[in-house]
């Protein structure tokens, strides 16, 4: 059978996860729940040598030695490439397929995003051998999750007719990135399911469909890769052609309008994790209990979180805290204003309160 190459990306900056998650050191590159980076767990995921191919790992230019040294620190090889410009998935997405396209032509891409956190890699990967047949058949494969609580920062998929003879596996009728409040609840009730951010295709046919909704960024990542330079072992893409993609995401760019678009249901708990709220849900199962990661210590309090990198932190008489220090910082809010702190972190930089801190990339 022939193998897939995974595809991970890991250009994202985490903003909403300051103080831990900063530009320098993003929050796929951090230990947010373990030992181990996300990244390293996503890359770790998809290396079943009878599946998968060496992954090709797309990072910023300043996070690609990160890249290198987590690779290795794991045991893993793979091929880097380094983003001279921030331009989201859809430019990162062309660039995989044009790289897959170029070692093996109509083979299958896995593109996995490095800040997700799946911990039941049987069932994820079962969920890739569903979607097999119709990626080989030329269908981009989304993995869709029933959801729990109609979040309005995902993308939602209506399933339609099924694809083949597998029940789980069904053309895309409809596809919404980023709803309004009532339109995600709306989407719960009726069935819809969250788009996990995970694609299956065939090389060709995803630079067929840049090349039908989105020429322009399919060109600019064909002239970055016919330019790029190798710096020890990492493939830098040239920086004008990348400034010259539009600035936009995989999902707007191309899934929205693409009509050979199916859904693989994905039998696998998942989460972004996008805010420190979504840290808690994960590490305390869901219940009233407290979490903690690193040095720190409750007493009389539930539902609280503490992510504590250096120094011991106590918590007293609290509930659904979240409490994050970091060497040069110390962040304490509600749980449950957790989507607040992107436009806090934004307000820092403009008022040059935020130094960034120094952090090892070892």
């Amino acid at each position: 059978m022939p193998k897939i190459t995974p595809v991970v990306l890991a250009g994202g900056a985490g903003s909403r996860l300051f103080p831990l998650s900063r530009d320098e050191f993003p929050k796929q590159f951090r230990p947010l729940l373990g030992e181990k980076s996300t990244f390293q767990d996503t890359v770790l995921r998809v290396t079943n040598p009878e599946t998968y191919n060496p992954a090709v790992v797309i990072t910023s230019e300043s996070h690609s030695d990160i890249a290198f040294q987590q690779l290795n620190a794991v045991g893993l090889t793979g091929t880097i490439l380094g983003e001279t410009a921030r331009r989201d998935s859809a430019a990162a997405m062309a660039i995989a397929a044009l790289v897959v396209e170029q070692r093996t032509p109509g083979s299958l891409v896995l593109a996995v995003a490095a800040d997700h956190v799946i911990r039941d890699t049987q069932a994820f990967n079962q969920t890739v051998e569903k979607g097999r047949a119709a990626a080989e058949a030329g269908q981009i494969v989304l993995f869709g999750l029933e959801p729990t609580e109609p979040k309005t920062s995902y993308g939602y998929i209506r399933p339609g007719k099924l694809y083949g003879d597998d029940p789980d596996v069904h053309k895309v009728e409809k596809f919404v990135e980023k709803p309004d409040q009532k339109t995600a609840l709306q989407y719960v009730q009726n069935g819809y399911l969250w788009n996990s951010g995970n694609f299956l295709f065939r090389s060709d046919t995803m630079i067929r469909e840049f090349e039908t909704h989105a020429p322009e960024i399919l060109a600019a990542a064909r002239d970055a890769l016919a330019l790029a330079q190798n710096r020890e072992g990492v493939l830098l893409l040239d920086q004008a052609a990348m400034c010259r993609a539009p600035r936009i995401s995989i999902d707007f760019a191309v899934i929205e309008h693409a009509s050979c678009v199916s859904v693989v249901t994905g039998r696998f708990a998942w989460s972004d994790v996008g805010e420190w709220d979504a840290v808690w849900e994960i590490l305390s199962d869901h219940t009233d209990a407290n979490v903690t990661v690193g040095g720190g210590h409750f007493y009389h309090s539930e539902g609280c979180l503490i992510h504590s990198e250096s120094v011991q932190t106590i918590a007293v008489g609290l509930k659904d805290i979240v409490i994050i220090t970091t060497k040069d910082a110390v962040l304490v809010m509600p749980k449950n204003r957790s989507k607040d702190l992107k436009a806090v972190v934004v307000d820092l930089q403009q008022k040059g309160f935020f130094v960034p801190a120094e952090v090892s990339k070892a």
